[in-house]
């Protein structure tokens, strides 16, 4: 493995950024502190230039190469939202905000990029700016698409981008990585089913939407057994179902509620059609009447071929080549990188944080061992992407 020396050198300084912001965890775009602590490490460090506000509450720090004038420009994405969970995990640096922590490692993402910063602000040892993006609301707020609509590449001449993740399970000093769809499309779905409440006494006088629901929700799971290509990948789970009042009373309303995975444009079509057709038809068979309400929220995350080629590459350099699975099969969570990777080409890589609690989960916890391998793995893909 090559874990650039001058990052290895400094890996406590990263652990300490990290520590200092899992203390302070702030939620979606409201993220006052966070913000400011990257604007301010950018700053300090030497960027030539640092943007607040973008997408609400965005950080982008721009580093420009020595090698020579003209050059592309790319851009390195970390997010910095946390969530909305009470944390669990008895560190010292443990969250002290009630009810908030970094249970998805962000405040990793933000130091190995802070990491990356420091020394690409030092050496330059490129042609062309690399735009270093600190991203607020990935976790269902859609920063990234916040970003965007402000400018985010526009103005900032961005021409190809780059995101990484943690992933507990993937060993520290592993990566992976694959072309083509690497996390899913996330939907959700609410079905209302309107029947004609009775006495449970006498069901024959009314319209049962529990009976409905009930058989819907059966009947529902058709779109991934029957409906979608074997080869093609699609989740469908219905997740909460909520009808009636009492124990003797038939209700005229029953709603259903749930979230659709894919990892095609052509099944996320599929589900959301058949979702509405299989709602009413199930739903007249039962002398009864449905309405649908599907909401889209991130796309599918897709990585541009030669963009995850050329990552792990990357991470080969970084970690060595029988560390890094460059063809790993997607995952059906989501990520708001989806938007980016919609704009401009590029790639969305994960970096391993050994045997963790899992994301999203009160005893998780970020592995500093991890840390220089992805500061590394940002400095040269820097210096390669750009190289004079």
């Amino acid at each position: 493995m090559l874990i650039v020396p001058e990052i290895a050198a400094r890996a406590a300084d990263i652990a300490a950024w990290r520590h200092t912001l899992h203390t302070m965890p702030e939620i979606l775009y409201d993220l006052p502190d966070t913000a400011a602590f990257v604007a301010e490490k950018l700053a300090a460090f030497g960027c030539d230039e640092v943007a607040t506000g973008i997408g609400r509450t965005g950080v982008v720090g721009i580093v420009e190469g020595r090698e020579g004038s003209g050059g592309r420009t790319i851009g390195l994405r970390a997010d910095m939202d946390a969530l909305p969970i009470a944390e669990e995990t008895g560190r010292p640096y443990a969250s002290r905000r009630p009810g908030a922590m970094h249970a998805c490692g962000h405040d990793g993402h933000m130091a190995m990029l802070l990491g990356a910063a420091r020394h690409l602000c030092e050496t330059r040892r490129f042609r062309g700016r690399v735009a270093l993006v600190f991203q607020p609301a990935e976790e269902g707020g859609a920063g990234a698409l916040a970003m965007i609509r402000d400018g985010l590449m526009d103005r900032f001449g961005i021409e190809a981008v780059y995101g990484m993740h943690n992933l507990p399970g993937l060993p520290v000093g592993h990566m992976a990585m694959r072309p083509g769809p690497i996390m899913a499309a996330t939907d959700e779905f609410e079905v209302t089913i309107r029947g004609r409440a009775s006495h449970a006494a006498l069901p024959h006088e009314g319209s049962d939407p529990i009976l409905a629901g009930a058989a819907l929700v059966q009947a529902l799971q058709q779109i991934a057994a029957r409906n979608v290509d074997p080869l093609d990948s699609l989740v469908l789970s219905v997740t909460r179902f909520h009808a009636g009042f009492a124990h003797n009373i038939i209700p005229d309303e029953a709603k259903l509620f749930g979230t659709v995975r894919s990892l095609s444009a052509s099944s996320r079509d599929l589900a959301e059609r058949r979702i509405g057709a299989i709602a009413e038809g199930v739903a007249s068979t039962h002398g009864a009447r449905a309405t649908v309400v599907y909401t889209r929220n991130y796309p599918v995350t897709v990585n541009d071929a030669r963009e995850a080629a050329f990552c792990a590459s990357i991470a080969g350099e970084v970690c060595g080549r029988g560390c890094v699975d460059a063809s790993a099969p997607p995952l059906m969570a989501a990520e708001d990188f989806s938007f980016m990777l919609e704009a401009r080409p590029g790639a969305f890589v994960f970096l391993g944080n050994g045997d963790t609690a899992g994301l999203h989960n009160p005893g998780y916890d970020f592995d500093d061992a991890a840390l220089p391998f992805g500061a590394s793995y940002w400095v040269r893909l820097v210096e390669r992407a750009l190289a004079p």
